[in-house]
């Protein structure tokens, strides 16, 4: 998806019905903002930057909130479940609406019962029949374009084929496809910068899955959704908004960063013909296909997560306490050079590639 930046810097954000001016970072050390435009354009430029400087960044924009840049920071927060929490966390506006989105917004131990509940559906089982029906869709769009002088490869493929794909696996309406590519694209191209765009999509959304839940109660079907309109854990009823939680997690974050690493892997190769070539080549089991979709996923990466800090702790030598907030920038430490042989270099032949592009820890 293109992002849309026609707004300029010294962006306003609204708290509370006022305009607070947001200046252009001018020290990604000691000032780092996410929603800078600088940021979208130059984001391995200011990793690396920060990176030389020191392994973790610090801002008070949206509160004290820390962004660590190195594999070793990053992982040292997301592996550690006693000093950091992923409950309520908002790096940013601190009136931007909250709502439970499980097993991604739980700790331990209720994080486990979450997961456990929703992992059978995703399981190799349950997804590989999916493969041809997938790999049809697929040349169904690219047929569909035959004939045209020109084409939006993210908008008439990479954000169809993760729509496809959950509405088969948990049995959402995919005559809703355009619903929830809409929710999506306002939810994270505005909804940062404008609350109440993003409080109508949370409203919106709300209101169509406790729809689709009560409807599964009356009329159950053998589906995913079923199963979560009556989930229980360890004998006993999920709560309803966690309920909602589920379905909205899967249709915010399961398709939006799939469709993020599709469409960054068709705008990489897009611009690389020489590699276009090789993979046309090489024979549908090649090594090469692997390696150079794990090379997508590292070089692109498409999650960052954040926590919350619960416990007295540092993190690579900086202390943090309480209250402060941790970005995970999982792309940053994909770029990481004491993680990989220059990082900056998009490798389709790489091996060693232990990226953290879907993140770490009790979440990925």
């Amino acid at each position: 998806m293109a992002v849309d930046r026609s707004w300029k810097r010294g962006h306003a954000m609204a708290y509370g019905g006022e305009h607070m001016e947001m200046p252009p970072v001018e020290n990604w050390v000691t000032d780092w903002d996410w929603l800078d435009d600088q940021w979208g354009e130059n984001a391995i430029e200011i990793w690396n930057s920060v990176r030389e400087q020191c392994p973790v960044a610090t801002t008070e924009r949206y509160g004290r909130a820390f962004m660590p840049v190195t594999m070793e920071a990053v992982a040292a927060v997301a592996n550690d479940t006693e000093h950091f929490s992923s409950i309520w966390v908002n790096v940013g506006r601190p009136d931007a609406p909250r709502r439970p989105a499980p097993p991604i917004t739980s700790d331990p131990p209720e994080h486990h019962g979450h997961r456990r509940l929703l992992l059978p559906a995703f399981s190799p089982k349950n997804v590989a029949p999916l493969e041809e029906d997938l790999r049809q869709f697929c040349r169904k769009l690219v047929a569909d374009l035959d004939g045209a002088d020109s084409a939006d490869a993210a908008a008439q493929f990479s954000q169809h084929i993760p729509v496809h794909g959950i509405c088969k696996l948990t049995g959402l309406p995919e005559e809703d496809a355009d619903l929830f590519r809409d929710w999506i694209h306002r939810n994270f191209q505005f909804g940062p910068r404008d609350n109440a765009v993003r409080v109508a999509v949370a409203t919106e959304m709300k209101e169509y899955v406790d729809r689709l839940l009560n409807d599964r109660l009356a009329n159950p079907q053998d589906d995913m959704l079923t199963m979560i309109a009556n989930a229980e854990i360890e004998g006993e009823p999920v709560d309803w908004d966690l309920k909602v939680g589920y379905i909205n997690l899967l249709i915010i974050a399961g398709i939006d960063t799939t469709w993020s690493a599709i469409g960054s892997g068709l705008w990489h190769f897009a611009q690389h013909p020489d590699q276009v070539e090789r993979l046309v080549a090489a024979d549908d089991d090649d090594l090469l296909w692997n390696t150079a979709t794990e090379e997508v996923l590292r070089y692109y990466a498409p999650v960052t997560m954040a926590r919350k800090v619960v416990g007295e702790t540092e993190v690579g030598g900086c202390p943090v306490h309480p209250g402060d907030q941790m970005l995970l920038t999982f792309p940053a430490a994909n770029h990481d050079p004491a993680a990989f042989e220059n990082p900056d270099v998009f490798d389709m032949d790489r091996l060693n590639n232990r990226h953290v592009a879907f993140g770490l820890g009790i979440h990925r």
